[in-house]
């Protein structure tokens, strides 16, 4: 069983930039590819970026390509997803995920509670 706790949220202005973390504990965590998704209020929860076990393939959706980068150390057991240039349309609550790599958050196991990130226009 893994436990998942993410950090970093908070509002920043259009253009600004956040850093989440994933603490993982509980479980082998280098098993497992690593997933961030997000959803903002009244919409359904949408994949943002993915990381295999290795660090050695990514895959973001398109509304995060060339501006997030999503990365992790084994050694801390923890993933990043660092935003920049973010935007108003960002906002919404950040979950990251251990599990298959996957763009679908049914091949994901384990779910952190999600952290708040708000763009201000």
């Amino acid at each position: 069983q893994v436990q998942l706790v993410e950090s970093g949220g908070g509002l920043v202005q259009a253009g600004g930039s956040l850093k989440l973390s994933c603490a993982a504990s509980g479980g082998t965590f280098s098993r497992y590819a690593m997933g961030w998704f997000r959803q903002a209020p009244g919409k359904e929860r949408e994949f943002v970026a993915v990381i295999n076990w290795s660090a050695a393939s990514v895959y973001y959706a398109d509304s995060a390509l060339g501006r997030f980068s999503v990365s992790r150390d084994n050694a801390k057991n923890t993933a990043y997803l660092q935003m920049n240039r973010l935007k108003p349309e960002d906002t919404a609550v950040y979950y990251c995920a251990a599990g298959q790599y996957s763009a679908s958050s049914r091949e994901f196991d384990y779910w952190g509670q999600g952290t708040q990130v708000t763009v201000s226009s």
